[in-house]
């Protein structure tokens, strides 16, 4: 069974941090109901959602991603690089004790977990505004006795490493190649974006099924043609915060199943 960890979006999303895009307008009741079908999507596919309520004093709090990184032993708890989104992280670790035992990345450490890529045993840490060096020495420290091998990555362009890459399957990446090198990951096959859709490599994978947004079909049809079974998102809204499709759930997978919490 997989758990989906979700959080509803603040009604100050307008506030939201952002690095790589110009502020716009963000429609609530429209990224609002994107967000619930996206809940719906991951429902559809057998996930047990556990839907934490909207914050109002939390503008980025939809994007639960950043705030852990759930392995099969354990959850290591991040420490955002925006002092901000700080305040998000004692849900999410109430959300994840029922699941994990917990670790914690300590000052002076900073962490997102976009930028957090694992594939099978191996764990891609990527250095950017929001995560840093010593985080990822403190990463591989937390989960050194647990069989993974922690490498960081070196990308560009983008805010988070899993903007530019994401695992389709157990051996294969989608990747934006001009935001990061595809020999970043010798053991894995890379199927690159569409050249025209830059921003489509980063997408959820559910089972044998790889969510991608509606807004690059071109991207879609690649992976289509490669033999996955892909389902469009519709994700826009929440595009113009700088969040896309893997920051909006925390995925794992539960051998049995506590009693429901909300």
């Amino acid at each position: 069974m997989l758990v989906a960890v979700t959080r509803g979006v603040s009604p100050n999303i307008g506030r939201c941090e952002l690095t790589h895009l110009e502020r716009e307008p963000i429609d609530l009741d429209s990224a609002t109901t994107q967000h619930s079908l996206y809940e719906r999507m991951l429902l559809g596919l057998g996930c047990r959602v556990e839907h934490l309520e909207a914050d109002p004093d939390l503008p980025d709090s939809v994007f639960v991603e950043d705030m852990a990184v759930v392995l099969d032993e354990s959850a290591v708890i991040t420490r955002p690089g925006a002092l901000s989104r700080r305040g998000e992280r004692p849900s999410i670790e109430q959300a994840l004790e029922l699941y994990r035992r917990l670790e914690h990345i300590r000052a002076p450490g900073i962490l997102d977990g976009g930028d957090v890529l694992v594939v099978g045993r191996n764990i891609y840490v990527g250095l950017s505004t929001r995560s840093n060096a010593e985080a990822v020495q403190q990463f591989r420290a937390l989960v050194a006795d647990e069989g993974y091998d922690v490498f960081e990555v070196g990308f560009r362009g983008c805010l988070h490493l899993k903007s530019a890459a994401t695992a389709v399957s157990d051996d294969t990446l989608l990747v934006n190649p001009d935001w990061v090198d595809a020999g970043t990951f010798p053991d894995l096959a890379c199927i690159p974006v569409d050249p025209t859709e830059p921003k489509a490599a980063n997408v959820v994978r559910v089972g044998d099924t790889v969510l991608f947004a509606a807004a690059f079909p071109r991207t879609g049809e690649r992976l289509s043609d490669a033999g996955f079974d892909v389902r469009p998102v519709e994700a826009s809204e929440l595009a113009k915060a700088e969040g896309a499709l893997t920051c909006c759930s925390l995925l794992f997978e539960v051998p049995t199943l506590p009693a429901s919490t909300g």
